[in-house]
């Protein structure tokens, strides 16, 4: 099918737009029809996708289905598919239906709310396809719009502050890419991805303000994209606006920014630091490693102390977000393989958790965790879903969390031991933190008044939940439907590494010998 990825990306927008340029009022037909609509262009762009995944060849380690137009001011409109990219642009497509599902009950301004959930459908999708700089960074900073705006109009009480903290840190770090990418073309001469990943940016250590840069111009070009892909996805210690913006978001908005807007940052990192940097991302792989694992074992702490269930969830995402990091940056395969299925599966399972918190927050208007207990007493169907994702949260062997897991830690014991002593620990702490919440929500006798009446999941809710149970469950006990689309790509992304990392320690020995 021609124009494939363009068709994918814009069914929402095109959706988007007759949702906001056709459709009047806001009576219940009204609200009733947009909701439709919106479900029906993410379920339509789903279906559409599938024609991707069934038609794309894992053993081809190129860019497929690539699509190249000239675009504006001589710039290029051109669009494709890796192995790596691939299975996030299935990621997005398979939660957005989900994400409109479980936006039924919201009344306010709802034209306005699926318009904005379907832009940033096309949005997300764009980051994981396009093969241009200048597209790339359009779609990657037109994101936060509609995120923004999701957070600033329907979130809860903060949310002004809120969606103000995140705008500022997510645009503040891209600003240095923004840089970083100029830089680049001037190096280059070219913003194609493709020309940029063969394209062997210097390394040479020169003088700077005193200092000697060493890696060179990799090291500056690094450290911009990293202080914008750190932040986003986030990592310690710029992690801070992650749990303002998840307390403050509506449900839907708080399952998007986990489910695939972090995931944004991780594959910025393993699109461009490892491949583009390779000598900086080695320079520097000690201090991320480190980074990771301060993270993981410091969020999970904070995550024990919290009393709001939104913000547990977000800290122990963070520390999830870790294990990604360490996983890119012990740049072996299993390390990056582990990383890269960490994010698919953090995906269906922390999107699965804020639609937990949302089903018993619809009926109680609270998130505070003493104000529950007892649940499985009225229920039932409700508690066994939420003992699968804690358990799944926890990486129970069986469920996708532990293949994550499990494959980073090995990619890093192999690079560092330490390392994965401490990271390790972070298992032990991710089971403290979410067995703690799950006992006193769930567990115990029903002895509060307000929770004698409270109903179980409806079925619409369950019908939601379906399909993550299913996911989570599938890519526990058969990961390869993971691990083999992504593993030949990854695999010719470490040997170009390691080539031109050879070629580095061949050049600075025979510099040395001179000297």
């Amino acid at each position: 099918m021609d124009n494939l990825l363009s068709i994918i990306t814009f069914i929402p927008l095109i959706a988007a737009l007759i949702l906001a340029g056709f459709l009047r009022g806001n009576d219940e037909a009204a609200q009733l029809n947009a909701k439709r609509i919106g479900l029906w262009a993410t379920g339509a762009t789903f279906f559409v996708s599938l024609f991707l995944i069934f038609q794309f060849d894992p053993s081809n380690t190129d860019f497929q289905f690539v699509e190249e137009r000239d675009w504006l001011f001589g710039l290029k409109y051109k669009m494709g598919v890796d192995g790596i990219s691939v299975l996030f642009v299935m990621l997005t497509t398979f939660m957005m239906p989900l994400v409109i599902a479980a936006s039924w009950d919201v009344k306010t301004r709802v034209k306005e709310y699926i318009t904005a959930f379907l832009i940033l459908e096309t949005l997300m999708l764009g980051v994981f396809m396009a093969l241009d700089l200048v597209l790339f960074y359009l779609f990657f900073e037109a994101g936060l719009i509609p995120m923004f705006l999701i957070i600033g109009i329907w979130g809860g009480a903060n949310r002004v502050y809120a969606s103000f903290k995140f705008f500022l840190y997510t645009f503040l770090g891209s600003v240095l890419m923004l840089v970083a990418m100029i830089a680049m073309y001037v190096e280059a001469g070219t913003t194609d991805i493709q020309a940029l990943l063969s394209h062997d940016f210097s390394s040479a250590t020169f003088p700077l303000l005193g200092f000697e840069v060493v890696g060179g111009l990799q090291t500056l070009l690094w450290l911009a994209f990293f202080a914008s892909f750190a932040v986003k996805m986030p990592m310690w210690p710029v992690h801070t606006w992650l749990p303002d913006a998840h307390v403050q978001a509506p449900t839907a908005g708080s399952v998007v920014l986990a489910a695939i807007l972090l995931k944004l940052g991780g594959y910025g990192l393993i699109r461009f630091s490892l491949p583009m940097f390779p000598v900086a991302s080695e320079l520097l792989a000690p201090l991320v490693l480190w980074m990771s694992a301060i993270a993981i074992v410091y969020t999970s702490l904070v995550a024990l102390a919290q009393e709001d269930m939104k913000k547990l969830i977000a800290y122990s995402s963070v520390a999830h977000m870790g294990y990604v990091t360490m996983g890119i940056f012990a740049a072996n395969q299993q390390g990056i393989d582990g990383a890269i299925f960490q994010m698919l599966s953090h995906g269906f399972i922390s999107g699965a958790l804020f639609l937990c918190v949302g089903v018993i927050y619809d009926r109680m208007h609270t998130r505070e965790i003493s104000a529950y207990g007892g649940l499985v007493n009225r229920m039932p169907a409700y508690a066994l879903i939420f003992m699968l994702f804690t358990m799944a949260n926890v990486g129970l062997p069986g469920t996708s969390g532990f293949v994550g897991e499990f494959l980073t830690l090995m990619g890093v014991f192999q690079v560092n031991t330490w390392v994965a002593v401490v990271a390790t620990s972070g298992v032990i702490l991710s089971a403290a933190y979410a067995l703690w919440l799950y006992r006193r929500v769930v567990m115990g006798d029903l002895i509060k008044e307000s929770l004698k009446s409270i109903t179980d999941m409806t079925r619409r809710e369950k019908w939601i939940f379906a399909p993550l149970v299913a996911m989570t469950l599938l890519l526990g006990v058969y990961p390869a439907l993971v691990t083999d689309v992504i593993g030949p790509s990854v695999g010719n992304l470490i040997d170009t590494r390691e080539t031109a990392l050879a070629e580095y320690r061949a050049t600075t020995q025979i510099a040395d010998g001179g000297q």
